[in-house]
């Protein structure tokens, strides 16, 4: 099977997962959450494929992205071995905070991806010494946008 490659098509970000054991709970299915942990990690790629490492974001600018407020609802399980697409792309823009809308959906052989989980991250700027609130750098919001 193959597996998707991260790209960004139209301003959404898509990043491949694969489920493992350590992903799934009693019940065998992944535990819910997960998705947050699988949001993460498209956040993070998709910052860095806009050229912005998050230790050389902190490093070069003083500061970093803190999550303030997250929501997601389930729509259907992902399984052991199952692919899964996750997606990012930016809802709401601001100096200070972003809000990023997140969908989890299962990658079928046939390539009719079904919706697994989707939510919406708040994500906020801090200078990552005090943790008090700032704006985000330009360039970022430049690329984001």
């Amino acid at each position: 099977m193959n597996t998707p490659s991260a790209s960004i098509s139209h301003r959404v970000f898509e990043h491949p997962i694969r489920i493992y054991w350590e992903d799934t709970d009693a019940g065998g299915i992944v535990f819910y959450a997960n998705y947050l942990k699988f949001f993460e990690r498209a956040r993070t790629e998709w910052l860095r494929a806009l050229g912005f490492g998050q230790q050389v974001l902190r490093d070069e600018s003083g500061g970093m992205f803190v999550v303030s407020e997250t929501s997601v609802k389930y729509h259907s399980p992902a399984r052991l071995d199952d692919t899964l697409v996750v997606t990012a792309e930016l809802q709401n823009g601001g100096k200070a905070s972003l809000t990023i809308a997140q969908r989890a959906y299962l990658r079928t052989p046939n390539q009719a991806d079904r919706l697994l989980a989707e939510g919406t991250i708040r994500l906020g700027w801090v200078d990552s010494t005090t943790l008090k609130p700032g704006r985000i750098p330009a360039p970022v919001l430049e690329a984001l946008k």
